[in-house]
């Protein structure tokens, strides 16, 4: 359970940093469209895949990205000047959210399952969580 629960903070973190992360001074910044589908390539390539199964991966993982978007932002994290109907509001918002992630990421599973194997699919969640780490620090680097 906790490793749903990280893996569903390290796709919202994804979604989070993705419209922060910038280029280098003069090297226009990519959308998270762009983004998403240079993420997609990467792990494509990285894996090694066929063009058949690269292409499906690439759309697939494209198209959860913007699914994970349309949920909009993470809502807010409860505060001290809360009341605490306020807060439980706030907190059930949040697993509400968390909820339609984990929706989400047992449906593009059940896709992934359709054409990689199982070992394919966790190199997949492997190599996506090693780019949000990557993102994240140099997000914190620049922000500072």
């Amino acid at each position: 359970m906790k490793n749903i629960i990280r893996l569903l903070l390290l796709v919202v973190s994804l979604t989070a940093f993705s419209g922060a992360v910038s280029a280098q001074s003069n090297k226009q910044r990519l959308t998270r469209e762009q983004l998403a589908e240079v993420q997609a390539k990467h792990i494509a390539k990285e894996m090694a895949m066929n063009e058949v199964t690269s292409r499906r991966f690439i759309e697939t993982f494209c198209q959860f990205q913007r699914d994970i978007w349309a949920l909009g932002p993470r809502p807010k994290l409860p505060n001290d000047q809360m009341t605490d109907e306020e807060t439980g509001q706030a907190l059930k918002g949040r697993f509400a959210h968390s909820q339609k992630i984990l929706d989400l990421r047992q449906k593009y599973y059940a896709i992934y399952s359709e054409f990689l194997t199982q070992k394919q699919i966790q190199r997949v969640y492997d190599l996506e969580r090693q780019m949000i780490e990557r993102l994240s620090k140099r997000s914190r680097r620049t922000n500072r």
